[in-house]
């Protein structure tokens, strides 16, 4: 019987986290290419943890060696204090895997495929009360092809959560699904992490990510470009703030006096100007209400994940050698 160890790392609060997952320098290679390259990060218990990316970035290749589906070329992983590819079936009964390409048997009905799952797993949860908690009680002897795509995404979760898993790994769950369905699932998520459970999530989706993540993991080409907190990672992109208003007058000349100004456009009433420092937003007020200046409907925009999604991938991109 192997024995668990779960990483126990301590934050400036002196608060005790539980590393459940901890991947170090891995790397996985088909052949000539190198899908998933030097990646390291640790997801602390009961958070959510996004990894997300562009279409073949590496998303679902690191998870598949997370849990064992795939071997990795190099590097270490340790969930839940177990090595996914020595003890992939002892952990099989600690996570829930919803995988982007799995496809069921369109002829085969809800039940079935539940009762399917539930026979492997010693101590399964009851399936029935599953599917009512995520409103498919009535879909049970319903065929798998005759459900929308949402309910689909719900059934995912169900298979996923019959183990009774301490960790779910979720890849792009809610991908073609319309905005109302999307916002449903997002509310389960929420409540499966309310009930202690650490959630591996990928998704194309900012907002999701945003609403949703404790931290990401942004990998591009196989190599992880950011790492942190929606708010952290926003600011490794280094992105200015944008502070707009109407004038009637030119006001370039008057901000050139400005500091940790950046760019400046003025289209006939219209004002864009970038900075690095909220402080220029007191600064750029005093100047015009000094100088007499009139102005109109003044604002600043904070930049966000996609903003930091777009810059960061596209720097990595252009560095790439093909």
């Amino acid at each position: 019987m192997t024995q668990s160890r779960v990483i126990i790392r301590l934050t400036a609060e002196g608060v005790r986290l539980l590393d459940v997952i901890k991947v170090s320098r891995l790397s996985k290679d088909y052949g000539a290419l190198r899908a998933v390259d030097d990646i390291s990060f640790c997801i602390e218990e009961g958070t959510v943890f996004g990894i997300l990316g562009p279409n073949g970035a590496g998303k679902t290749t690191t998870i598949e060696c997370m849990v064992g589906l795939k071997n990795r070329s190099t590097g270490q992983i340790n969930v839940l204090g177990l090595d996914p590819e020595l003890h992939r079936h002892e952990l099989f009964s600690k996570v829930g895997v919803q995988l982007q390409e799995t496809v069921y048997q369109s002829a085969a009905k809800v039940f079935e495929l539940c009762e399917l799952f539930s026979s492997m797993y010693r101590e399964p949860l009851n399936y029935t009360k599953l599917l009512q908690r995520f409103g498919l009680k009535s879909k049970s002897k319903s065929f798998i092809g005759s459900l929308s795509g949402g309910q689909r995404q719900k059934l995912a979760i169900v298979l996923a959560l019959i183990a009774n898993p301490k960790i779910l790994f979720l890849d792009e769950l809610t991908t073609g699904l319309d905005p109302g369905a999307r916002r449903e699932i997002w509310a389960y998520i929420k409540e499966l992490q309310s009930e202690g459970r650490t959630i591996v999530m990928t998704t194309h989706y900012m907002e999701e990510a945003t609403l949703l993540c404790d931290k990401i993991c942004l990998i591009n080409q196989g190599r992880m470009v950011a790492h942190g907190t929606v708010d952290q990672v926003i600011e490794q992109a280094d992105i200015d703030l944008v502070i707009t208003f109407t004038t009637d007058h030119d006001i370039r000349p008057l901000l050139r006096s400005l500091p940790n100004i950046g760019r400046v456009e003025q289209n006939g009433s219209l004002v864009h100007v970038s900075t690095g420092s909220e402080q220029t937003l007191t600064d750029l007020v005093m100047a015009l209400s000094e100088a007499q200046v009139a102005y109109r409907k003044i604002k600043i925009a904070y930049p966000e994940l996609e903003d930091a999604f777009l810059k960061l991938v596209n720097s990595t991109a252009k560095g790439a050698v093909s």
